[in-house]
């Protein structure tokens, strides 16, 4: 039970900071940064939080559903660009993938 809190709080502290910021940065993120902060400095034991860390993570698919039923209510707009929706999928994949090789292949030099 003290593992949701700690997630919760987490979480609040990272919405709160994320309206002091006008939201540029959001507070699910901030919340997550904070919780593995905590975890690194051992200010939370990881004990603490891993029955609720693996609870979340077995239901995390019920996360997904608002973001499916949205896939769905957009489907008009989606059809209608779909074009360009594939050809910026696969030209972002190929720049990151020839990003990553290039930066590797420079650091492999180093050492």
């Amino acid at each position: 039970m003290i593992g949701i809190l700690i997630i919760l709080i987490c979480w609040c502290l990272g919405n709160l900071l994320s309206l002091l910021t006008r939201g540029y940065v959001s507070g699910n993120v901030i919340g997550m940064l904070l919780l593995y902060a905590a975890l690194h400095f051992r200010v939370v034991k990881a004990e603490k939080v891993a029955p609720t860390a693996k609870f979340l993570l077995g239901v995390m698919a019920i996360f997904f559903v608002p973001f499916g039923v949205g896939l769905m209510e957009s489907y008009k707009v989606l059809a209608e660009s779909w074009f360009a929706i594939v050809v910026s999928c696969a030209l972002s994949t190929w720049i990151v993938i020839a990003t990553v090789a290039l930066i590797y292949q420079k650091l492999n030099k180093r050492s």
